[in-house]
């Protein structure tokens, strides 16, 4: 009997050490904090802020001028020596997976700066050529908050993660982010195969 109780408490035990680890994980999808993140975007789309923005042209814009669209979006500063130069090679081929939707104004890439003091809009504009091989036609702006308050707001709709390395640079979080024509983020992605965004995006405009 001593033998049956231990192993029927030991059952007990492992029962509820898995409920709640299944609550914890979201039923079992969700094993860290950015997947947690991801999922929790797929079910309930967050609205992005319409935060004012500066082009690499100087123009003044705002997050919110591109209702209408799929926008697709990732975080860079210019002087990333690693992540945001895979991402600039990743949207130089969105740019051509997209062409067609992009050159119909249904798409429109951006890349935000969360360096805005040093991201003026020559060194946003020196980025894009470098990650643009050739000339690869429209569809693709590079930005910088125009105050720190929208940079804020951004950061925080889109789970962005910063922080300086003391050496200059930033250590910080890179994914792919897809806004609906809504202004809703409804969708994060690996940075390292752009195929999965281009897929979603022309699933969504039914091609």
């Amino acid at each position: 009997m001593p033998t049956l109780r231990a192993l029927l408490a030991s059952l007990a035990f492992l029962l509820a050490g898995g409920a709640v680890f299944s609550a914890a994980t979201d039923q079992f999808q969700a094993f860290t904090t950015e997947a947690a993140r991801r999922l929790a975007v797929q079910r309930h789309p967050v609205e992005i802020p319409a935060a004012g923005l500066q082009t690499q042209s100087g123009a003044h814009i705002q997050l919110s001028d591109f209702r209408g669209k799929w926008l697709v979006i990732d975080f860079i500063y210019t002087r990333c020596p690693s992540y945001c130069i895979a991402l600039g090679g990743e949207f130089a081929q969105l740019q051509d997976r997209l062409a067609g939707p992009i050159a119909q104004g249904k798409v429109q890439l951006l890349s935000i700066s969360f360096d805005p003091d040093h991201d003026i809009p020559s060194q946003l504009a020196a980025y894009l050529a470098h990650s643009r091989d050739r000339d690869r036609g429209r569809g693709w702006l590079a930005a910088r908050p125009i105050d720190p308050d929208g940079l804020a707001q951004i950061k925080r709709a889109f789970g962005v993660t910063v922080i300086a390395d003391g050496l200059g640079g930033y250590t910080h979080n890179a994914a792919i982010h897809l806004v609906d024509p809504r202004g809703r983020l409804v969708g994060i992605f690996d940075l390292g195969d752009p195929g999965p965004v281009a897929q979603v995006v022309l699933q969504r405009l039914g091609r």
